[in-house]
């Protein structure tokens, strides 16, 4: 069910990310040309075993890389990591760019010295130290306590962001403003115009092959969600368009959707969609889905989740 997919999908993509609000150091280089930052907080997810079990199964060999690559410089990302945020932004004819930032109560003078007995040789850029690490990737303090990592070509677009030579994040009115409105979140994401049309396409199934789709897809201006675990899994996205007609448009070809789904749906996509309201709220598109933990972990070993999580 791509609907389903949609939601899923976006729940997967904590397993490339983890954060809470960004501190400044963060912020400071991401660049403006983003299309989704995905934010999760280490700590919230620590308090759940549902969290727990679905970062277990889901985890990407990228993460498990720039863990064991942590690991490396001595840091124990279970307790020196607080939080870890993913920025992907288009870099002109770089296409597109990833960065990471990791944030915690790490001691950086220690990291250092270990990297220094290591023989970890830092390469100068600009005023910033860039240091290797394992697993190709490499990094750079922002401050005490705030890790960039990456690709090279990355961690320089990244510190020039942060040096002021690249617009940042602050700039990009559109991408701020949603923010906002789910930074405190456990788990948290903004997607941009581009990223919000082209998954809300994946999420209406035939229903993107209506006439007028394309006229209701340019209305799709963002994107962003949260997910908490404080009493079972609560997923809250909004899809901002450009005025009331169009969200009531989405909202009513989404439900439509579902319902025509549902009808020869299995047990675990009947609940799925059960457990999923969708309505409009002025010029928003709101999708929640909740559930129990007992609910979500049967979800987690079902064929649907299987599907829709590779």
């Amino acid at each position: 069910m791509r609907f389903l997919r949609l939601c899923f999908a976006v729940v997967l993509l904590f397993s490339m990310a983890y954060a809470m609000p960004l501190n400044t150091s963060a912020r400071s280089c991401v660049p403006a040309d983003l299309l989704q930052l995905i934010s999760v907080d280490y700590r919230a997810l620590k308090d759940s075993p549902t969290a727990m079990a679905l970062k277990q199964q889901l985890m990407p060999d990228n993460i498990k890389q720039f863990e064991a690559a942590l690991k490396g410089i001595g840091l124990d990302p279970e307790k020196d990591v607080d939080s870890l945020t993913f920025a992907s932004f288009r870099s002109g004819k770089q296409g597109l760019k990833t960065i990471g930032v990791a944030a915690g109560p790490f001691n950086m003078k220690e990291v250092l010295k270990k990297m220094k007995l290591q023989k970890y040789v830092p390469k100068k850029y600009n005023n910033n130290q860039i240091y290797p690490m394992d697993g190709g990737f490499v990094m750079s303090f922002l401050d005490d306590s705030t890790l960039l990592f990456g690709d090279s070509t990355s961690i320089r677009t990244a510190l020039d962001t942060k040096d002021g030579q690249v617009l940042g994040l602050d700039t990009n009115g559109n991408m701020a403003d949603m923010m906002t409105s789910v930074d405190s979140a456990a788990v948290w994401s903004i997607l941009d115009q581009q990223g919000t049309q082209n998954a809300l396409h994946s999420a209406m199934g035939d229903a993107s092959k209506i006439a007028d789709y394309d006229t209701v897809k340019k209305r799709l201006l963002g994107s962003r969600y949260s997910m908490s675990f404080n009493s079972g899994v609560n997923f809250d996205m909004t899809v901002v368009t450009s005025d009331s007609t169009t969200a009531g448009t989405v909202a009513s070809l989404l439900k439509g959707y579902m319902l025509y789904k549902k009808m020869n749906a299995t047990p675990a996509e009947k609940m799925a969609v059960e457990n999923t309201a969708v309505d409009s709220d002025g010029q928003n598109v709101q999708v929640r889905f909740k559930a129990n933990d007992q609910q979500f972990q049967s979800l987690m070993h079902s064929e649907l989740f299987a599907a829709v999580t590779h």
